[in-house]
């Protein structure tokens, strides 16, 4: 029997999840019973085969009403504790839009209320439902690249200026006195975050034992665009992550696990996998991915371990609060980087090798002789 599912935020990156709920509609595991948006979506809005979800701007309201059994919530960084404990006290499961929350303090708010209304929370971090996570971790456990030495991370993607202006709290830090924390690490780039550290054996809050920032922005925007940041592990693995949305030639971001007698490389959009061992030619895999919908009706249904519940995402919101804590990012020198009219879309210069060099070298970008970039903010 199918699940009723309501879905929050169906706009935006909420169409993702529209065609995700039709797909899981199409195999009898869901039923989209509800859609919450300020405004009703057009029947042009709504993919064809979903039939007429009931509509309404109250939340609370609409899990009642339709007697939804999960809440599926992709709306504003802000709004999502709220709501998550709204559908939490009526008895509704939640798969939670990334990242859950833009504060350390909202993530336990939001956590703690779940956990003690007995419902179960998934996290959106679609990387951690590649069957490459396990397969990279069993990698490691046989000393495939002998003994880890640290995981970088890497992004390079492109943004034009429009990016920034597509939500009132794109790009920003806070609005109306509010934590929004929009960031590249925290938001676009935030699953090479979470998988660099859920591949370095340190997904939860107490595994890090120090972080260090480097934020900066080429956009006329509050928040960073061009970062890194190196978290230290409790066991002493250094996880770093360069991100920038400035790239010159846009390219899949990836997460490098270093060992003392190779590496493996994981293009985590692609679930694709690079093993470069000693006295061994290249080895490629592609792995499958388990839609993390369809294990959080499973782990409801059949008592399948879930994927990602929210202490899983500890470590993450610990990187988040850091960087909500950092001084503003610094604007760029305007000699740092150029705008490509035909894309509306600012460059930085030589940014595609520095995020590489960053994950090669597990580096900070000041480590690395980046004239523009600053001293590291560290938080422990």
């Amino acid at each position: 029997m199918s699940t009723d599912i309501v879905l929050a935020g169906a706009r935006g990156h909420g169409r993702w999840h529209l065609d995700n709920i039709r797909g899981l509609q199409d195999k009898g595991i869901v039923r989209l019973a509800g859609v919450c948006e300020l405004n009703p979506l057009t029947a042009d809005e709504l993919p064809e085969g979903l039939g007429t979800p009931e509509q309404s701007a109250d939340f609370g309201a609409l899990l009642d009403s339709t007697g939804a059994r999960i809440a599926v919530i992709c709306t504003p960084i802000p709004t999502h504790t709220d709501l998550a404990l709204t559908a939490a006290r009526r008895g509704v499961h939640l798969l939670l839009e990334k990242p859950p929350a833009p504060s350390y303090a909202e993530f336990r708010r939001m956590a703690d209320g779940v956990a003690e209304a007995g419902v179960v929370c998934q996290i959106g971090f679609q990387s951690l439902g590649s069957h490459a996570v396990p397969a990279i971790r069993e990698l490691i456990a046989e000393g495939a690249i002998g003994e880890v030495a640290g995981v970088g991370g890497a992004g390079a993607w492109a943004r034009p200026q429009s990016y920034f202006r597509r939500a009132p709290w794109a790009g920003k830090r806070r609005l109306n006195g509010v934590d929004v924390i929009d960031g590249a690490l925290t938001n676009p780039l935030a699953h090479a975050v979470a998988t660099g550290l859920a591949l370095a054996g340190a997904p939860h809050a107490e595994d890090v034992a120090g972080i260090e920032t480097e934020l900066l922005r080429a956009n006329d925007i509050e928040s960073d665009d061009t970062s890194c940041v190196r978290v230290t592990t409790t066991r002493g693995l250094p996880v770093t992550v360069a991100a920038t949305l400035c790239a010159e030639d846009p390219d899949d971001p990836y997460v490098v696990v270093h060992g003392d007698s190779g590496r493996i490389t994981f293009w985590y959009k692609q679930d694709r996998v690079l093993l470069q061992r000693a006295d061994h030619g290249p080895e490629e895999y592609e792995y499958g991915r388990t839609d993390l919908l369809e294990n959080l009706v499973e782990h409801l249904t059949d008592g399948v371990d879930l994927l990602v519940p929210p202490d899983a995402t500890g470590a993450f919101m610990k990187v988040v609060e850091a960087i909500r804590r950092a001084p503003d990012p610094a604007p760029l020198p305007e000699t740092a980087w150029h705008l490509l009219p035909g894309e509306d879309r600012r460059v930085v210069p030589g940014i595609d090798g520095l995020v590489a060099a960053s994950a090669d070298n597990l580096a900070l970008f000041s480590e690395l002789g980046a004239t523009w970039a600053l001293p590291k903010e560290v938080s422990t």
